[in-house]
């Protein structure tokens, strides 16, 4: 279908009324997350502009996130990233997806306890050897493999955990509702990294694709630490939200700490 050309006579560049131009289209529903895009050269045509224009139009987008380019396949409108809000907020990935109308759910690869590493035993205060839970779960977002997250809890803490059914509810609800375990702050790291292969093909994703790896201790209102995990998100899928304030007079500190928690 031809569509209405764009305004030569503009000072606002080509490719910039072109890159609007679609993204009200998307925006419309004209062209939903996951379709695929016309050609550059039907673009041209339906557009009248160059194929320089409707290249650096497209560069655009991909860069803002709204398409991606797949090489010999085309440009794909983007799936919606899932905003999680660090500092603001204390909720988990089950609470932030539900409360936007999405679905969640998880496939429990582990459930078991274990004795604690030096690490993990490191960040819940414990003993190296003493008994933690260990679960392990690939999580989906309205059924796209999103991210896997292996959480570490005293076994002391919640021992009839072991018997939970963790594919559709909140593990921090349950914590609370279940078993009297509040969780008042947390303090978590992010990085980005290169998807290792086990987690590229769980995530559907090629290895080394880039994503975000967050590792994170949560605590109860008297500072003790009663979880542990480690998640690894799609980077192409994810966005997190920061909220920063300036303290005047405050020392410069490269190390940003962020509040937040993640299951």
């Amino acid at each position: 279908m031809t569509r209405q050309r764009l305004d030569r006579e503009s000072f606002v560049p080509m490719y910039y009324q072109l890159q609007q131009a679609l993204i009200q289209d998307m925006d419309a529903g004209m062209h939903r997350p996951g379709d695929r895009l016309p050609s550059e050269s039907e673009l041209c045509d339906s557009y009248g502009v160059s194929r320089t224009v409707v290249r650096q139009a497209l560069r655009e987008l991909e860069i803002s996130g709204r398409i991606v380019r797949r090489k010999g396949q085309g440009s794909f409108v983007a799936l919606p990233k899932t905003s999680e809000l660090l500092v603001q907020s204390l909720t988990g990935l089950h609470e932030d997806v539900t409360s936007r109308g999405g679905t969640m759910r998880s496939d429990v690869r582990r459930l078991e306890r274990v004795p604690a590493t030096p690490e993990v035993a490191a960040e819940l205060g414990i003993a190296p050897g003493d008994p933690v839970i260990v679960l392990d779960r690939l999580r989906f977002v309205n059924e796209v493999p999103w991210v896997t997250v292996v959480t570490y809890l005293p076994y002391a803490l919640c021992p009839r955990l072991l018997e939970e059914d963790l594919t559709q509810q909140s593990l921090y609800a349950l914590l609370e509702d279940g078993y009297g375990v509040e969780i008042s702050w947390g303090r978590r790291r992010v990085e980005a990294v290169p998807a290792p292969a086990a987690v590229a093909r769980a995530l559907e994703i090629r290895r080394g694709s880039p994503i975000l790896l967050l590792s994170s201790t949560s605590y109860a209102p008297d500072g003790r630490p009663v979880e542990y995990f480690v998640a690894s998100h799609r980077g192409d899928l994810s966005r997190f939200e920061v909220r920063l304030e300036r303290r005047k007079g405050a020392p410069y500190n490269p190390l940003l700490t962020l509040q937040s928690a993640d299951t």
